[in-house]
């Protein structure tokens, strides 16, 4: 136990150590210290999170009341209309004398009778009846009444159609005058009948050979070749359609005379 705390002499204990002192390196310091201050002290408002430093204490005379905090209604008011000249004028009042001796000549029961009988008299408006009970529906609105057929522009073109028309034509002149220049000048050259219809028949003979060929195809396509072949076919019968049917509709064809 002894040894544990004094420990045993030695010469070498004798001999006096310098401390060995540890050099630290210096604090960092940014560059923005300065900065961050200044932004500090700039935003930074007072009594921002813990409220005024000091509150003043409720007097013991404004004590809270019942129902103080609730809605008040406003004042009530008699009812009155807003526009009184509108309603009927006013009962006469007891004082009112009414108005006297004013006398007429007229024989309001001979008047009436005459009347009457010089009356056209109403007639009933047209209606049928659509169920088994007898329920009545006006006949003018159910459609059965030719009424349209009286009205004054009944089996007319209609204007719209008829400024369609118009501009139709107009559209088609110009177009004409622009063909009819441009061939003057031999850039058009217009295709004759029976060019038209030699191209019309070779496109359909292209056609019928591209068919006979998809027709020779095989069933089942289990290849990549025979898949592009069936898609390639596909896609050329489809522009010859396209074609041939662009032919047919228009009888009147104008080419660029590329020798011009």
């Amino acid at each position: 136990m002894s040894d544990i705390i004094c420990p045993p002499e030695s010469i070498y204990n004798l001999i006096p150590r310098e401390e060995d002192k540890i050099i630290k390196s210096p604090r960092y310091m940014s560059k923005f210290r300065e900065q961050v201050k200044l932004e500090k002290d700039t935003n930074k408002a007072s009594n921002k999170t813990m409220g005024p430093a000091q509150m003043d204490i409720p007097s013991p005379e404004k004590y809270l009341l019942k129902r103080s905090k609730e809605p008040k209604l406003p004042e009530k008011k008699s009812f009155q209309y807003e526009d009184v000249t509108c309603n009927k004028p006013a009962v006469p009042a007891r004082t009112d004398k009414p108005l006297m001796g004013v006398e007429s000549n007229k024989n309001f029961i001979q008047t009436n009778a005459i009347e009457n009988i010089m009356a056209v008299p109403r007639k009933p408006r047209p209606t049928y009846a659509d169920t088994k009970k007898g329920d009545k529906q006006i006949l003018e609105n159910s459609g059965l009444v030719p009424k349209y057929i009286k009205k004054k522009d009944y089996g007319q073109t209609p204007q719209y159609l008829l400024q369609r028309r118009d501009d139709v034509r107009k559209a088609q002149k110009e177009f004409n005058n622009y063909v009819k220049d441009h061939m003057g000048d031999g850039a058009l050259k217009q295709l004759s009948d029976p060019e038209r219809h030699k191209i019309l028949q070779a496109l359909k003979k292209n056609w019928e050979d591209l068919l006979h060929q998809y027709q020779g195809l095989s069933v089942v396509t289990d290849t990549t070749p025979k898949k592009y072949k069936k898609e390639r076919l596909e896609l050329e019968m489809k522009q010859l359609e396209r074609d041939i049917d662009l032919i047919e509709r228009h009888k009147t064809i104008y080419i660029a005379n590329h020798g011009v």
